[in-house]
């Protein structure tokens, strides 16, 4: 299992990624789930990996040798616009089923792979602002929107509470490096499947260049510094709330 997350914000994305492919006592595996096509002036395109590791990575390969798509042999590098960089992803994944989902299906392993594609594409293209979709396993997609500022894949269900309260569309890009630090680190504390080390992306709308690219390690002090002080608000926010004053409740033993 995995867990990546990523935000949909004015200034900007911020994507995040564990490593971890395997949690079994005695093999767990470390592999980088995001992949970067990046032309300085020209374009950034992040994409983040859930499922199958040998599925996704058979997804990338076809993108990087490239696509057919409505009459055109395109890549993450030649196509002009975001939609149409979400819908070559998706064309990936279903030549990849249509290749390998027999085989599979009769070993008894499904078909399980989500991608999440991030980025902005200008320069000559005009491509347009930043986007970020969701690519499911059929080749479909969602997008992010300003009413939905943040996509998860993989177990986002313990990193999605603070998100769901805190972010917005005009969150500040670092608020969002801290915001998606403290979701992952939830998610690390309740889920053996997701790992370290955490890959991090941060794009700043309209540089067409990488703005930070980091992998973060359990020793890293930011990222300490976060977690700790996370767990240490938790416990004051729990402290400080009242305790129950029904008139039902039993007298303290």
């Amino acid at each position: 299992m995995t867990y990546c997350v990523g935000l949909y914000l004015r200034e900007g994305l911020v994507l995040l990624s564990d490593t971890r492919t395997n949690a079994g006592v005695d093999n767990i595996s470390t592999f980088g789930k995001m992949q970067v096509e990046a032309v300085p002036g020209e374009r950034v395109l992040t994409m983040l990996s859930a499922g199958n590791l040998a599925i996704t990575q058979a997804v990338w390969n076809r993108l990087q040798e490239g696509v057919w798509l409505n009459g055109e042999k395109l890549t993450l590098r030649s196509v002009d616009t975001m939609f149409r960089a979400a819908q070559l992803v998706g064309q990936a994944v279903r030549e990849v089923f249509a290749a390998d989902g027999a085989s599979l299906s009769a070993q008894g392993v499904g078909f399980d792979i989500s991608l999440m594609l991030g980025g902005q594409i200008g320069g000559q293209a005009g491509g347009g602002p930043p986007r970020l979709f969701l690519i499911y396993s059929a080749g479909n997609f969602i997008e992010a929107t300003t009413d939905t500022p943040f996509l998860q894949i993989g177990e986002h269900k313990y990193g999605k509470p603070i998100l769901d309260r805190v972010v917005g569309f005009d969150t500040p890009l670092m608020d969002g490096v801290k915001l998606v630090l403290i979701s992952m680190d939830s998610t690390l504390r309740s889920n053996l499947t997701v790992g370290m080390p955490i890959d991090l992306l941060v794009y700043r709308a309209g540089c067409f260049a990488v703005t930070l690219r980091r992998r973060i390690t359990e020793e890293d002090p930011y990222f300490r510094s976060v977690a700790e002080g996370w767990s240490q608000a938790l416990r004051n926010a729990y402290l400080a709330l009242p305790r129950p004053n029904w008139p039902d409740l039993p007298a303290a033993g």
